[in-house]
């Protein structure tokens, strides 16, 4: 019975199923990411309903808790190729598409209330703030609880490409980097889960003079701060990636040292470190609001109970701004839309992380041999919009075929979309809230909070138990906006 075959796409057996079950994942989304169930080229059209009778019968969950994983799209695997044959009009801005579903859960929620009162309390179960949570843990603060309104990798850390690099456009970003990109080499160690963690360097290529000039000037900032950044030809690029065409590519940085992780485990591990700790990880709970008093934050409020606290952190991405409204706060983070898509597996021949900085496209290999890559559309507006279009799998095939014409005939099998949590100046929110100072700001990083948390989150427990005075937390504070003193970054993707 242990060996039966549950999804045979992934080879996921009862056993595995029941081991994920043990381990508190019992929703199918949840069971779908820890299983890798529904992720092979059937995308769960054979299995799902096997997985979800096996649940039944396991937990005594009912058919209406058991709600079905969020199906993607494209209905069948399709070739790239055929997508970069539609006749949409690229520079306009895609249609919006069906929105995502509300996946807030209500039937899987502890029937028990959350405890009535915690030192801190972390809004959002992402990868900023369950490693905060780990991180406090680490230096003796254990009375923490993370709330999140969905499961784990619900939201944009659960949908990211998991590239890691330690090319920016500034010193402190930089430095953030590369501090993770050391944490996170030795985190299947430090941790016990594997992470997939595997160097294999950006490449970035321009295909203007302008965005030329960009990676000339930021390599020459890389090599000062310690990140071998390597300016390259395009006959240079090449070599990096033997099959790349280089059309109308002038110029290409690369730093061997960048790498990419397996995203959802790099969750898991945080949160069953933390919670083995002592801190308390609540997933289907929604904040609902604020009690204040003397000008801080005495209580938040959810649909499963009041916290007393002393310290609240809102590190709920683009959805910060939505909280924070509930506290009385202006945030000026906007969401956008970032798409992204997977493909059927290929034998190993992909080593960087490759972007083209000028469309903002970029690809990489997974480990288990897929596609993986994404990007957004510059006239797009801001809204939080977590549908998948046609139109961008158009673009993204173009783009992709254009430097790999190989892969025309590569299938796509599911693709999805998440938030880039943007802020004026494409940097993040950081450290105290004018006016109520015990609300704590960790947000608006754009695309690449997944890639900082680590080092981020490292440096604020430590400023949040000790006491001591950090420049990172007076640079990024919130109220710089209103004092115009900005911090731009420009080594952005997509």
């Amino acid at each position: 019975m242990s060996k039966s075959l549950l999804c045979p796409c992934e080879d996921v057996t009862t056993a595995e199923v029941a081991h994920a079950i043990g381990r508190g994942y019992r929703d199918l989304e949840s069971l779908k990411r820890f299983t890798g169930f529904g992720t092979g080229m059937c995308q769960g059209k054979q299995c799902l309903h096997a997985v979800a009778r096996f649940v039944e019968s396991q937990t005594g969950c009912t058919p209406d808790q058991l709600q079905p994983f969020t199906p993607r799209p494209p209905l069948f695997p399709t070739e790239l190729s055929q997508w970069a044959a539609l006749g949409f009009d690229v520079a306009r801005a895609p249609a919006a598409g069906v929105l995502a579903p509300d996946e807030t859960f209500p039937a899987l929620r502890a029937p028990q209330p959350v405890q009535s009162k915690a030192r801190v309390v972390i809004i959002g179960g992402g990868i900023m703030g369950l490693s905060l949570a780990w991180n406090l843990a680490q230096r003796g603060e254990r009375d923490v609880v993370v709330l999140e309104r969905g499961y784990l990798c619900a939201g944009a850390s659960g949908r990211n490409g998991g590239g890691i690099r330690a090319q920016w456009g500034t010193p402190t970003l930089i430095t953030l980097a590369r501090r993770s990109l050391e944490l996170m080499s030795r985190f299947a160690r430090d941790m016990g889960i594997n992470v997939w963690f595997r160097r294999g360097g950006y490449l970035f290529l321009a295909k203007s003079a302008e965005v030329a000039k960009k990676l000339e000037r930021s390599a020459a900032l890389h090599n000062r701060h310690g990140v071998p950044t390597q300016l390259l030809t395009p006959d240079g690029a090449r070599d990096v990636v033997p099959h790349l065409t280089m059309q109308g590519v002038q110029a290409a940085a690369w730093n061997p040292d960048d790498a990419v992780i397996f995203p959802w485990a790099f969750l898991w591990g945080y949160a069953r470190q933390a919670a083995a700790l002592g801190v308390a990880v609540e997933p289907f709970t929604r904040v609902q609001g604020f009690e204040q008093r003397d000008g801080r934050v005495t209580k938040v409020v959810t649909d499963r109970g009041d916290i007393a606290c002393e310290t609240v952190v809102l590190a709920a991405g683009a959805w910060s701004p939505e909280v924070a409204k509930l506290a009385g706060v202006r945030l000026p983070n906007e969401p956008h839309r970032h798409e992204i898509c997977s493909t059927e597996p290929l034998k190993p021949f992909l080593g960087p992380l490759v972007s083209v900085l000028d469309s903002g496209v970029y690809f990489s290999q997974s480990m288990r041999g897929e596609l993986v890559g994404g990007m957004g559309h510059p006239q797009e507006p801001a809204g939080m919009n977590l549908s998948s279009t046609a139109s961008f799998l158009q673009r993204y095939a173009q783009a992709v075929t254009e430097q790999l014409p190989g892969l025309g005939t590569l299938k796509v099998l599911r693709q999805w979309a998440g938030p880039y949590d943007v802020t004026p100046d494409n940097s993040p929110i950081l450290g105290p809230t004018p006016g109520l100072p015990n609300l704590l700001q960790l947000s608006g990083f754009v695309g690449h909070g997944f890639m900082m948390a680590p080092a981020v989150t490292e440096r604020m427990a430590q400023w949040m138990v000790s006491g001591e005075s950090d420049e990172l937390f007076e640079r990024f504070a919130l109220q710089r906006f209103a004092e115009g003193r900005l911090e731009r970054e420009d080594m952005v993707i997509g």
